[in-house]
């Protein structure tokens, strides 16, 4: 059973891989379109922040200046090694809570299994994988849900609290902030290549597994109210998000974003998800990219990342400046230089 298990390659086993393997956002928002039209539920808690504005999770209020900040997240494998996948799932989850503002407090498993293919000692390196992610966070993790499916998937359910009053949301930007990014894109065309090649890539297992939690306590502590993170819509796409929710038009210096050592051979030799190639295509019509900035360069800026960082308007310690907002401009969220 050991050399089976070595042996396994579990990115082979599912189509896609991690947060590339989203719906395309044009998609979603199309079918998401009059869902909710009834508007907020009748409900003594008031719903602080719903879908309207596309935003990391949803949030309501408690009682007082707490909220309630409540997500979900689960994907295909992005890697092959399990207890990495399981980690990475999780810190991805958790993520939409320090996205905005919050800390996790518990969560459960989601967790999709191919009896028949892969070993349940394979299913346990993932979930441990994941409680130990949960315990760096100091978030519980206790129970969940399991169904036998044909391709693997792993994540959490997560239950948050913060500040009623300074959630990070994404429609809060405004003329005249930079914005910072605080982990390097790539890591999705690194995995493409690892899907494809088996390489791997410790980089990027490494800024996936990185919490961000202490980017979160930093534009906390910086007075920063309008952020998101960067997950599988790309730098782009969440940023077209951002800007469109909070009416202004985002300003970004592709020179200045950092990319993970290797990302860009990776896209250069072509190891670019469809997903991302979706992410481009749709904030095309509403971006103005300069006329140096290569079609390899918006690929990248579109890459679908995983466990991704966070995008911060304003600046903090830790992160890097790559552009600002502005006045919307009449005609695009996003501008590209």
């Amino acid at each position: 059973m050991d050399l089976v298990e070595d042996s396994l390659r579990l990115t082979q086993f599912a189509r896609g891989g991690g947060c590339a393997c989203k719906i395309p956002p044009g998609e979603l928002e199309s079918a998401l379109a009059g869902v909710f039209d009834g508007g907020p539920a009748p409900s003594p808690w008031e719903l602080l922040v719903g879908l309207e504005s596309g935003d990391d999770a949803a949030a309501v209020r408690l009682d007082g200046d707490t909220a309630i900040i409540a997500t979900t997240d689960f994907f295909t494998p992005v890697v092959d090694d399990p207890y990495d996948w399981g980690r990475i799932a999780a810190a991805n989850a958790l993520s939409d809570v320090y996205a905005m503002g919050g800390d996790p407090v518990l969560a459960v498993n989601l967790l999709a299994w191919p009896r028949d293919l892969l070993p349940m000692t394979v299913a346990s390196e993932v979930l441990r994988g994941g409680y130990a992610i949960a315990r760096e966070a100091g978030c519980h993790l206790a129970g969940g849900h399991s169904v036998d499916d044909a391709e693997p998937k792993y994540g959490l359910a997560v239950t948050g609290i913060g500040d009623a009053r300074r959630l990070l949301r994404n429609d809060a930007g405004r003329p005249g902030v930079p914005l910072s990014l605080t982990k390097p894109l790539g890591v999705g065309v690194l995995n493409s290549r690892h899907k494809a090649t088996g390489e791997v890539f410790p980089q990027a297992v490494a800024a996936m597994t990185t919490l961000n939690r202490a980017a979160s306590k930093a534009a906390l502590a910086a007075g920063v109210v309008c952020a998101t993170d960067v997950t599988g819509f790309g730098l782009l796409g969440h940023l077209h998000k951002l800007a469109r929710a909070s009416g202004v038009t985002a300003v970004v210096d592709a020179a200045a974003v950092p990319c993970l050592d290797g990302a860009r051979e990776a896209a250069r030799d072509g190891f670019v998800s469809g997903g991302s190639r979706r992410n481009l295509d749709w904030v095309r019509p509403h971006t103005s990219f300069g006329p140096h900035v290569t079609e390899l360069e918006r690929l990248l800026l579109a890459d679908a990342q995983t466990s991704g960082g966070l995008l911060v308007a304003g600046e903090i310690p830790g992160g890097t400046v790559i552009g600002e907002l502005i006045a919307f401009d009449g005609e695009h969220t996003l501008v590209v230089r």
